[in-house]
Order: structure tokens, then C-alpha cells, then sequence
């Protein structure tokens, strides 16, 4: 018991943080990656359709992938501050923190991302059937993306107030 102890001790900090920077990327980057695949295959009938709706097919299909890029900026900026990319590890208080900060990107990022995919690809149907309308459709599944907003400024605000 000692010997963890003093791992953790020793440790624990960067371990916490790396867990955390890790969970940002992988939780959203599944989250995105499911939504763009899920919106892909919605595309796929409406392009088949009618290849000129391509361009719009896509801007709907892109909308799921911001919340990826969201959790890996978080990871970038905790790497960055942790001594990975420069600077000093952090003790293991430090390091918990960044690991809780990385907590609403990673989660809200992974079940936004799915969630915006659905209502992008119920937007392929506005497209398919009424594209002069499309834009309806781009606004429901931006809605969605709100919170992956929110939870992405929250991340960032913890993360920047760890002292």
C-alpha cells in the first residue's frame, strides 16, 4: 500500500491529467465520429438522388465533427500546461483538477455529437425533399451544438483557472 502511495504521490498528477486529456479526445472523437458516419449514411441516399445536393449534404454532415475538435483542443491545452508540450508536471491535486476539467467536453461532447447527427440527418429528409429549405434543417442540428459549446467553454474555463 505504501508503494502506491508513494507512486501516486509521485505520479499521480500527470497520470490524472493524461486520463483526462485522453478522455476529452477519445469520448468526443467516438461521439463525432459515430455522427459523422450516422449523417454519411443519410447523405449517401439524397447525393445517390441528386449529386448537385452534395455541398449541402455535407455542411450538415460536418456539424457533428466539431465536438472531436473541441475535446482535442481541451487535450492539446492540458498536455501544453501539464509539462508535456513544455513546462513542469503537475503535482497530484493539479493533475486531478485538469482530469476534472476534462470531464464536460469529454462527456457532453460524446452524447452532443450523436444527438446532432440525428437531427442532421433528419435534416437530409429537408434536403431531399424542400432543399430551398435546407438551412431549417442546419439550424435544428446547431441547436444541438449549444452544448457541446457550453460544456467546451466550461473545460476551458476550469482548466485556465487551475493555479
Amino acid at each position: 500500500m505504501k508503494n502506491f502511495m508513494d507512486f501516486m504521490v509521485q505520479n499521480g498528477g500527470l497520470l490524472f491529467a493524461l486520463l483526462g486529456a485522453g478522455l476529452a479526445t477519445l469520448l468526443s472523437g467516438i461521439g463525432s465520429a459515430k455522427g459523422i458516419g450516422l449523417v454519411g449514411e443519410a447523405a449517401t441516399g439524397v447525393v445517390t438522388e441528386d449529386p448537385d445536393k452534395f455541398g449541402k449534404a455535407l455542411i450538415l454532415q460536418l456539424l457533428p465533427g466539431t465536438q472531436g475538435l473541441y475535446g482535442f483542443v481541451t487535450a492539446i491545452l492540458i498536455l501544453t500546461r501539464i509539462g508535456m508540450i513544455g513546462g513542469t508536471a503537475p503535482d497530484l491535486g493539479k493533475g486531478f483538477y485538469y482530469f476534472l476539467a476534462s470531464l464536460p467536453i469529454a462527456f457532453v461532447g460524446w452524447r452532443s455529437a450523436i444527438s446532432q447527427a440525428k437531427a442532421a440527418a433528419a435534416g437530409m429528409t429537408i434536403l431531399a425533399k424542400k432543399p430551398e429549405h435546407v438551412m431549417k434543417g442546419v439550424l435544428f442540428a446547431v441547436m444541438v451544438e449549444t452544448y457541446a459549446l457550453l460544456a467546451f467553454v466550461a473545460s476551458l474555463l476550469m482548466i485556465f483557472n487551475i493555479k
